[in-house]
């Protein structure tokens, strides 16, 4: 199968440059599978096609403002993208200029932050740094920090939390699983009070998620690997929910990533802390997702191929055709569907 059997024509003004207020306003385009249909809706219309007994499972990670600027010692501009933590002090980072960040070099971040090169990641051009600080590490970088919104995007963000889902909670991801910027405190709220159970999964979105295949074969295509968690709590809701033959919809990709890189045969998971290089394109079959909510993603991306394994290629490329004619908006700000 060739990455360009998933391409698809995509004008320019069609990409979403920012969010919507409030978030549940956008736009929802719901494929049922069994029936063959299409609904337009909105997304505070998705509790029609939710049911008691549901199960929803979201990626509560939590962006890090991951962009910094920075000095050599010698007052060169730098810029330093947090990607990939190790432990307390040592990261991947991507640096520009690369020339600046050879091994045994020294960038200062702020009076507070300071970092020394250890080495050259080859495969990606990254590099392994440690980080010398005075006080808590998350604290200096929500403070000097940006938020690292995708190329694509190219407005300044005014309100940084618009890039944070409304229930995110553990610090580590470089992107935002942007199906869940849809959801609000109270739609979450009325989904509970209709019986539909909601479960938590972490996964660190790394920046390989917009990272293009460059191989013309998508088995050639390497993918990023990228850390996740589940905990003993969300594998026994998650199995109880499967052996009782109730949906598992996951929110996003990530959580996609996270359940099948976790599950067996049988769809079920386990209490697990992993890193996960999983690659879903047709004819994958799931073992655990029964149902999809994701935005709409780049032509020719990985992400296109997992939603493809779920309702087809040639059907994906269809609804994403039938969303370019209907206008709806695309990427991380842009609008949602529901596979069904």
């Amino acid at each position: 199968m060739k990455t360009s059997d998933f391409d698809y024509y995509l004008p320019e003004e069609l990409i979403a440059q920012t969010p919507l207020e409030p978030r549940d306003s956008s736009r929802l385009l719901v494929y049922d599978r069994k029936a063959d249909k299409v609904y337009h809706e909105h997304f505070f219309d998705i509790k029609k096609y939710l049911k008691k007994g549901d199960v929803l499972v979201r990626n509560n990670t939590k962006v890090l403002p991951a962009r910094m600027f920075g000095y050599t010692p010698n007052g060169g501009k730098v810029e330093v993208l947090l990607l990939k933590r190790f432990n307390l002090t040592d990261w991947e980072v991507l640096v520009k200029p690369g020339k600046k960040a050879k091994p045994g070099a020294t960038l200062v971040l702020s009076d507070e932050l300071s970092l020394e090169v250890l080495e050259t990641i080859e495969e990606s051009g990254s590099r392994k740094v440690k980080f010398n600080f005075n006080g808590v590490f998350e604290d200096i970088i929500s403070r000097i920090g940006e938020m690292p919104l995708p190329p694509y995007i190219t407005e300044k963000l005014k309100n940084q939390e618009r890039y944070q889902t409304v229930y995110a909670k553990t610090d580590g991801s470089a992107a935002a699983p942007t199906a869940g910027l849809h959801f609000t405190d109270k739609l979450l709220e009325e989904i509970k009070e209709m019986g539909v159970e909601i479960v938590d999964v972490l996964l660190h979105v790394g920046l390989g998620t917009f990272r293009p295949v460059k191989t013309d074969d998508i088995l050639s295509h390497h993918m990023h690997s990228e850390y996740y968690e589940i905990s003993k709590e969300s594998a026994e809701k998650i199995n109880k929910a499967k052996k009782e033959g109730r949906r598992i919809i996951a929110v996003g990709t990530t959580s996609v990533r996270t359940l099948e890189s976790a599950a067996d045969d049988n769809g079920l998971v386990k209490e697990i802390k992993d890193n996960t290089e999983i690659f879903i394109f047709p004819p994958y079959k799931f073992k655990c997702v029964d149902a999809l909510i994701t935005n709409f993603h780049l032509p020719k991306s990985t992400l296109v191929m997992l939603v493809s394994a779920l309702s087809t290629r040639e059907k994906t490329l269809e609804l994403y055709n039938q969303a370019v004619s209907e206008k709806y908006r695309f990427f991380s700000f842009g609008d949602s569907m529901f596979i069904i």
